[in-house]
């Protein structure tokens, strides 16, 4: 790899960071050691951002880290890159690499300012685009052709153009262009990069779980490539709990010393601000401290005479109010 590779990266992220900026996101600091490089929120849309130069690089054990962290947050993670080994990413084309979307930061351009969606995405084979069969069946009703009439025009078989109208196969991009221009109708489909994924319940706690917090109530996700070290959520069978109660970013103690705890602090503060959510730090050690650099702190000893999560949750809205 050639030696400006790093410093292009790190031009390519800064300038990802100012378009969404100035296009109504609210944006994270840049995390380059984590499974996400950015968190940007804009309403609804929650982005968990990847850049690098050769998409290739972006190993497994990321992708499921980051895919983790969105289905707790109903986030959308999303690769931006410039190359797969020796070839470009090309404009307006949607890419794969372990089950995440790729695209170029000029696909992700044309989205973000012209709220243009790319319709084509890259699979093994070459290109291809999703139609809507639905419309392809109602507009050749209303222009009375027959299965037959409108797969000759298109130069495919019959039974293709039925496989079009059931949902059954996907369609190259020249062939849905073709069956356009015929119909007079678009019928190809953006690609939905922003699906939120849906909600999993956390697994059961592992070695390096807060394991109070799991003892109270809570459901506990252990992370290992991100500025945190936890998600924690109250189980949704807690009756004083309110059902839109957002995970906790969390971080422990770990012997880490001020130093380091203060920078988490503001890690924290930063991807709880962007993300929507609360932070907490745990601490074991009987240390007369209620919070770090701002972030509410809860001991482990005060867990422990906790009754279930709502009390958790109460002490850790008072700290935060303290502020």
């Amino acid at each position: 790899m050639p030696s400006n590779m790093p410093s292009h990266r790190d031009q390519v992220l800064t300038e990802i960071n100012d378009l969404l900026s100035k296009h109504g996101f609210d944006t994270s600091n840049i995390y380059d050691r984590s499974c996400f490089d950015l968190v940007a929120r804009r309403e609804l849309l929650l982005l968990l951002m990847k850049v690098l130069v050769n998409v290739d690089g972006f190993s497994a054990a990321h992708a499921q880290e980051i895919k983790r962290v969105a289905r707790i947050f109903l986030a959308s993670p999303l690769l931006v890159g410039l190359k797969s080994k020796n070839e470009v990413l090309e404009e307006d084309v949607v890419y794969e690499r372990h089950g995440i979307p790729v695209i170029a930061p000029s696909t992700l351009r044309n989205i973000v300012v012209e709220e243009i969606y790319p319709e084509i995405f890259a699979d093994r084979g070459g290109y291809y685009v999703q139609i809507d069969g639905q419309i392809i069946k109602e507009i050749r009703e209303e222009q009375n052709l027959s299965l037959k009439d409108l797969a000759d025009q298109a130069h495919v078989s019959r039974e293709t153009i039925y496989k079009y109208e059931t949902g059954r196969v996907r369609a190259q991009p020249d062939t849905a262009f073709l069956l356009e221009s015929i119909l007079n109708m678009r019928i190809t489909l953006s690609v939905n990069l922003f699906q939120s994924p849906q909600q999993e319940k956390a697994p059961e706690s592992k070695e390096g779980e807060p394991r109070e917090l799991v003892d109270l109530g809570f459901g506990v996700i252990n992370t290992n490539r991100t500025p945190f070290d936890a998600l924690a959520q109250p189980e949704k069978n807690d009756s004083k709990i309110s059902k839109k109660t957002e995970p906790l970013i969390t971080d422990l103690e770990k012997n880490r010393n001020q130093k380091v705890l203060s920078k988490m602090a503001t890690n924290l503060k930063d991807l709880s601000h962007v993300i929507g959510t609360d932070s907490v730090f745990i601490l074991e050690k009987k240390k007369n401290v209620d919070s770090i650099d701002g972030v509410p702190v809860v001991h482990s000893w005060e867990i422990n005479e906790m009754k279930n999560p709502a009390e958790f949750l109460k002490m850790l809205a008072e700290r935060r109010e303290c502020n």
